[in-house]
């Protein structure tokens, strides 16, 4: 079973810009890693759905919402009450909370014992289809240094950020092997294999 990983970053290396907050979930600035999904949706449309095929999925508590510490119940996701994943997903966090299930599909259970715990679960969830790790930033560079991903799809889009999140740094000893890369006007999307 193929375990990937989706990032958008900025030509200088960032998955999110500076303050990510509420207002700001992917940082000051960093709606512009989006700006391909959002004004040229036709011309990335295989890419686009790749990003929706996984049979599970796992994310960072930052991914899921802005909160620290203590769980708020009342927070539900970024996406209301139809999330994109329409299957298992699972957040890493060090503090408990119910499984959320909401429409399409989507079960949000909370991990509390590490990336290899859900991994495996999102293993056992997603049956022969892959598992994708969804972001954000430092989730994936977790997974990368215990080299557990196998295919990292990185859509580069056409922005500089300067600041925020980095995605690979502290990654020296990582190998990649690219794959394809396919340019289009806000974006490459580049996929390596991670060797």
């Amino acid at each position: 079973m193929t375990v990937t990983c989706d990032m958008m970053v900025s030509e200088d290396g960032y998955a999110a810009g500076v303050n990510q907050s509420l207002q700001h979930p992917l940082g000051e600035g960093g709606e512009r890693l989006a700006r391909w999904r959002f004004e040229r949706p036709d011309e990335n449309t295989a890419e686009i759905a790749a990003i929706a095929t996984a049979g599970a999925y796992i994310m960072g508590r930052n991914m899921f919402g802005p909160g620290r510490g203590e769980w708020d119940d009342e927070w539900r996701g970024w996406w209301g009450d139809d999330p994109p994943y329409h299957a298992p997903v699972f957040v890493l966090t060090h503090y408990p909370r119910a499984p959320l299930v909401l429409a399409g599909g989507t079960t949000f259970t909370f991990v509390t014992a590490g990336i290899e715990a859900a991994l495996e679960q999102a293993r056992a969830a997603a049956g022969e289809r892959e598992v994708a790790i969804a972001g954000g930033a430092a989730t994936a560079r977790q997974y990368l240094s215990a080299g557990l991903i196998d295919e990292l799809r990185l859509h580069v889009a056409s922005a500089v950020l300067r600041a925020g999140e980095p995605l690979l740094v502290g990654l020296d000893d990582l190998k990649l092997e690219k794959i394809s890369s396919v340019p289009r006007q806000l974006v490459t999307h580049v996929t390596y294999r991670v060797v």
